[in-house]
């Protein structure tokens, strides 16, 4: 048995991806055999210790009196491991928690991995003063990080360039992130969300993401047109902030009141069963879909059919895949009739649907972090 410390800066009952995935590693090591603890800043929700995890909450924001909590019991075990997972913003100081970096040194006698799900806030020339200033500090951060590690796993392809620009020698290894949403299959609960949301045989296009700028623009160059030409088509929003979506949509599209629904913030077994009772999914990433992206590796998990874009991050797997479809992050024309053809294709949909099931087991299912973890 082997004893892991997971550093973090959100962990259940805290919402975040971060704090999902943490949980799922932390009780997949647990389910694995090894001891773990969970060291996490303090949350005002009610949390318990439950199954194999122990959950620390640390005073503070990770400042001095935290960090000495850490470090005294990870030397009390000198053969364990230690895991970070590492955001810039997670660990305070308005994400620039450079003691923080610095004392990871401390610990590298330990075995310690970083997991990156971000690396640094982006630099120039357009940006303020101030965004620049971030994005220098960030890099400096992820520097200092990257020296103290034992070895580094990312998110994102696209960061094992920028952390060996930045001056990783440590061995990188690439591991995409696995769903955050569990599959909870109920027939009865999925017929009743089509139900509410279309008609009779009517086709169900869904959208799950964290409604970023563009994906909002997107969304809004896009639905209404779509909408209009296919009576049988409506449209649920789903997550936190689908809601404004919704009324900026139907501000100059009274007409498609009855075609466009939010489902606002949901638990996760009510959000599996609307994932379920959609036939497509729309994802418009500004930087285009990656291993990263937790709310397309749901889409995955759930086998539904996606429609996302390609851009700068997305990873030869998707292309390689052939499991989703996908447009140019700049190309809105291209998007439409790619979705388009989606829904005038139930083999397509089918067809693509069927992909991601495999995709998503050979290359996201968290046995294969798990593995990752555990192969040194």
């Amino acid at each position: 048995m082997s004893i892991w410390h997971i550093i973090t800066g959100e962990y259940p009952p805290q919402a975040g991806g971060v704090s999902d995935y943490t949980w799922l590693v932390a009780n997949g090591l647990a389910s694995a055999g090894n001891m773990v603890h969970v060291w996490a800043p303090q949350c005002s929700l009610h949390s318990n210790n439950v199954g194999a995890v122990e959950v620390h909450r640390l005073p503070g924001h990770f400042g001095p009196y935290a960090l000495v909590s850490v470090a005294r019991a990870v030397r009390a075990n000198p053969a364990c491991s230690v895991l970070v997972q590492y955001v810039p913003h997670a660990y305070g100081l308005k994400a620039m928690n450079l003691p923080f970096c610095l004392w990871l040194n401390s610990i590298r006698h330990a075995d310690l991995t970083v997991m990156f799900h971000e690396v640094a806030f982006p630099i120039g020339r357009a940006q303020p003063f101030r965004h620049n200033l971030l994005g220098a500090v960030t890099r400096l951060m992820a520097r200092l990080v990257c020296r103290s590690a034992t070895r580094i796993m990312v998110a994102s392809a696209r960061w094992q360039a920028m952390l060996t620009r930045l001056g990783a020698t440590a061995p990188i290894s690439w591991v995409p992130v696995p769903s955050n949403i569990p599959v909870v299959e109920n027939a009865a609960e999925t017929a009743r969300w089509r139900q509410r949301c279309t008609k009779a045989n009517g086709l169900l296009m869904g959208h799950f993401a964290n409604y970023s700028e563009y994906s909002v623009e997107r969304l809004s160059q896009l639905m209404p047109a779509l909408l209009g030409k296919h009576d049988q088509l409506s449209l649920l929003l789903l997550g936190a902030n689908s809601g404004e979506l919704r009324r900026r949509l139907l501000n100059t599209n009274h007409y498609l009141a009855g075609h466009i629904h939010a489902t606002g913030s949901l638990a996760s077994q009510d959000l599996s069963w609307a994932l379920a009772a959609c036939d497509l999914m729309v994802q418009p990433y500004p930087d285009g879909v990656s291993t990263r992206r937790g709310s397309t590796t749901a889409l995955l998990a759930h086998g539904r059919a996606i429609v996302t874009t390609n851009g700068i991050a997305t990873e030869p797997l998707w292309s390689d895949s052939g499991a989703i479809a996908m447009a140019p992050v700049d190309n809105p024309d291209r998007l439409r009739d790619v979705i388009g053809q989606m829904i005038s294709s139930y083999k397509l949909r089918h067809d693509y649907a069927c992909g991601v099931f495999e995709l998503y087991d050979r290359s996201f299912a968290l046995r294969h972090t798990i593995a990752a973890l555990t192969a040194f």
